[in-house]
């Protein structure tokens, strides 16, 4: 039999040590070093074959000989969860879901093995009993009828008792209550999250099971865990928006099957999460009458254009240090905006507070908010409100030029539906033809833009 041996595995990178030590020496933080027990493999020459994650051996093949057929997709009954997962659930895929506590990551993996009544399914617990979840479900109005569920943590229990079931969809809530009986260490550690989700990669390619793996996250946001589980799965999906308000925004930030950062967005009723067919209504104010310092830009989550209302306010500044205040949008782009907007714009704010905010929780990455930041607080500092019909889109760079944005014509067209009569644009995302009843400002500079406002 093989001699078992202790090593030390640090919670915050995953670095291996033979020694224990107060600080790892890979990441520098202080006291991360958990001890574990681990069994020594067997010699190449004594041990058997194991086939792959896919449960076959391992040839050599040339392209010509793989099928290349697409994945056939199951819909979940949740349009927006079927949107970020690329149009469906894959059979063999696994999905992990994170959030902070209480945004809804159980809620909509319940919601979904209910609304799959055709399908064989079980829910794994490791957080809640039998009658909690159970509760859940009633108080939801769900169809429970070919609902199994199962409470346990232990990993190999886990999947002996799935091939017994067999299910088609297997929920796992959540991967740091689960632990295997391999090593020593405690339930949610570096190494239990990491051999308990390889177990399970494993067995859900093996079996040709989907799964879904709910995961906490820390404090920053994050996935809790090492990084290395995100690349093990097929799918990371995040919950974002305030746990107290009525919308989720559901982001796809890694997608083997499907487009990466689609967007799905869902209203939390007394019956659980129900997806908003049209989410730009929801982001965007409509004021009574026009005010300063507001602005509908058109961004793009994954496949879809969507409108999102930017503000910002602009005030005399009482302190030695004016404050710079982003919500949604990136903090160090707002300062160099405000900067080329000195030099170029001939407008200086260096004695002024901005505050920036987008409607809704939204968290906009890409730079087609450049423009309609630089406006909103232009708006904001002279008190001007601009006309409610216009949107607003562009990337500007550093010499006060205005860039071109990807999918330009969509975003048009987009706005175009919802009623917009004015839009202010890059010179590059001109569209080939004219969009009817869109009035189209290019401008080519930052200059050409405010001469326009």
């Amino acid at each position: 039999m093989a001699k078992p041996k202790i090593q030390y595995v640090c919670t915050e990178c995953g670095s291996i040590h033979l020694k224990w030590g107060g600080q790892c020496s890979d990441c520098n933080e202080w006291n991360t070093l958990q001890e574990e027990t681990v069994v020594a493999a067997a010699p190449a020459d004594k041990a058997p074959h194991r086939a792959g994650y896919a449960g076959e051996t391992s040839r050599i093949k040339s392209v010509s000989d793989i099928d290349t057929k697409e994945e056939a997709r199951t819909y979940t009954g949740q349009s927006e969860l079927d949107r970020v997962l690329g149009g469906g659930l894959v059979q063999g895929s696994v999905v992990l879901i994170g959030g902070d506590p209480g945004i809804g990551k159980s809620t909509i993996l319940i919601q979904t093995l209910c609304s799959l009544p055709d399908m064989k399914t079980l829910y794994v617990t490791g957080e809640e009993s039998l009658q909690q979840v159970s509760m859940r479900a009633q108080r939801l109005e769900l169809n429970t009828d070919a609902l199994r569920l199962l409470t346990e943590t232990c990993i190999e229990r886990i999947i002996e008792l799935a091939n017994k079931e067999k299910p088609e969809v297997m929920v796992i809530d959540s991967i740091q209550t689960i632990y295997t009986e391999h090593l020593t260490s405690a339930p949610g550690s570096v190494s239990q999250i990491r051999e308990a989700t390889a177990k399970l990669t494993r067995y859900a390619k093996q079996t040709n099971t989907a799964v879904f793996i709910a995961g906490h996250v820390t404090k920053e946001g994050t996935l809790a865990g090492p990084r290395v589980l995100e690349h093990m799965v097929d799918t990371v999906l995040y919950f974002e928006g305030d746990p107290g308000s009525r919308y989720r925004l559901l982001r796809a930030v890694k997608n083997r099957f499907g487009a990466v950062n689609e967007l799905g967005v869902f209203a939390m009723t007394d019956k659980g999460l129900k997806g908003v067919a049209n989410p730009s209504s929801i982001f965007l104010s409509r004021h009574e009458e026009d005010v300063p310092g507001s602005v509908i830009m058109v961004t793009r989550e994954g496949t879809r254009p969507l409108l999102v209302e930017v503000q910002a306010l602009v005030d005399e500044s009482h302190g030695s240090q004016p404050r710079r205040v982003a919500l949604g949008l990136e903090q160090n782009r707002m300062a160099m905006l405000l900067a080329v907007m000195h030099r170029h714009g001939g407008i200086s704010m260096f004695d002024q507070d901005v505050f920036a905010n987008v409607v809704g929780g939204v968290k906009i990455t890409e730079t087609a908010a450049d423009l309609p930041l630089m406006i909103a607080a232009l708006s904001s500092f002279r008190s001007k409100p601009h006309p409610s019909d216009m949107i607003v889109f562009g990337e500007i760079g550093l010499a006060g030029e205005i860039r071109p944005v990807p999918n330009g014509e969509e975003r048009l067209k987009e706005a175009q539906k919802h009623g917009f009569k004015r839009a202010i644009i890059p010179k590059g995302n001109m569209p080939r033809s004219p969009i009817k009843g869109l009035t189209l400002y290019p401008a080519q500079r930052l200059e050409e833009a405010l001469e326009y406002l």
